[in-house]
């Protein structure tokens, strides 16, 4: 994993992909996901964000994926592939084996300010506002009471994975909370100390900090913490900072699940969604082209959210084809 030090060194002053202060980062890790993170670029940029998109990308990110980064002009920037000294097993989840890279913002301390998304998300309504958020300065180092800002992980277990923990019922889930107020949660999120008080990692509003950051590899330098972490990075935050964050509302990381009847819908409104969250398999760009025209068995089960995904990248597609540039992604 590398002691601190050695990464300040990979993510010091001397690598840089913009000349912004403040960003919007997404980890890439292969191409699975690139047709997502080409969407939520051209997203950002359609609802007129000040802020450029950096892809954060590890060793493991193939050259097509370079060529399709380098011919939209997406800035890029390596970082490391995070993972546990001691092996976590999620072969239930092969997805988490990749979250904990997602913890490096706090590490770019070249930036003042990182806003971290997953790959699969899209934003509908532009939510700059987070760039000025007020959060706990880095001198502070992760000791304050507002080390970072997230909204909380949805614990519903809605698709009933027999794997996840026996405690994540809506019972548990601090976006239950607010089904008697939906108006007030458009705009407030419950307190970090709701429900299981866990963060969904897919959206993590970041002042970098190395004393933080170095507080995130201590965890991961744990095989007795880790081992307990069943959420991979959203775990260890909880765990490392815990009741210690800001908690937004839904609408900036609405997990596609929570629109769902029985789940979050009490709450859900589609007008106020700044920023769609994709979660679980499949994605909207699995589709095929079957179920994309409503054709079909498997058409019936589709999630009524993915139609929006692809509206804008249908609308993407066209502008870049406009431009000569079809690379299949």
């Amino acid at each position: 994993m590398g002691n601190p030090s050695s990464t300040a060194v990979i993510n010091g002053q001397d690598n840089k992909a913009t000349e912004a202060m403040k960003v919007w980062t997404t980890l890439i890790t292969n191409t699975a996901y690139l047709p997502g993170l080409l969407t939520l670029d051209y997203s950002l940029k359609k609802v007129g964000s000040k802020y450029p998109l950096v892809a954060l990308y590890t060793d493991t990110f193939p050259p097509e994926g370079h060529a399709a980064l380098d011919a939209r002009r997406i800035p890029k920037q390596h970082v490391p592939y995070l993972l546990p000294s001691a092996h976590k097993d999620y072969s239930n989840d092969a997805r988490f084996y990749d979250c904990w890279s997602k913890l490096t913002p706090f590490s770019l301390v070249q930036y003042e300010r990182v806003v971290q998304l997953d790959s699969d998300m899209m934003v509908l309504h532009n939510m700059d506002e987070l760039m000025e958020l007020e959060l706990d300065a880095a001198e502070l180092g992760g000791t304050g009471s507002r080390v970072f800002a997230a909204t909380h992980a949805c614990v519903c277990n809605p698709l009933k994975k027999p794997h996840y923990p026996k405690n994540w019922i809506p019972e548990n889930c601090a976006h239950t909370t607010l089904h008697s107020d939906p108006v007030l949660a458009q705009t407030t999120g419950p307190s970090p100390t709701a429900g299981l008080a866990m963060p969904n990692g897919g959206l993590q509003v970041v002042v970098p900090s190395q004393k933080a950051y170095e507080t995130i590899l201590t965890r991961l330098s744990n095989p007795s913490s880790t081992e307990n972490y069943e959420f991979a990075d959203q775990s260890l935050l909880a765990d490392a900072f815990p009741g210690r964050w800001v908690a937004l509302p839904y609408i900036y990381n609405a997990l596609k699940t929570m629109r769902w009847k029985g789940v979050h819908d009490a709450i859900w409104r589609d007008e106020n969604v700044k920023n769609i969250h994709y979660l679980l398999s499949p994605k909207p760009w699995d589709e095929s082209e079957e179920v994309r025209r409503g054709e079909g068995e498997a058409a019936k089960n589709r999630d009524g959210a993915n139609a929006w995904w692809w509206e804008i990248t249908d609308e993407r597609h066209k502008d870049e084809k406009s431009k000569g540039l079809d690379d299949g992604f």
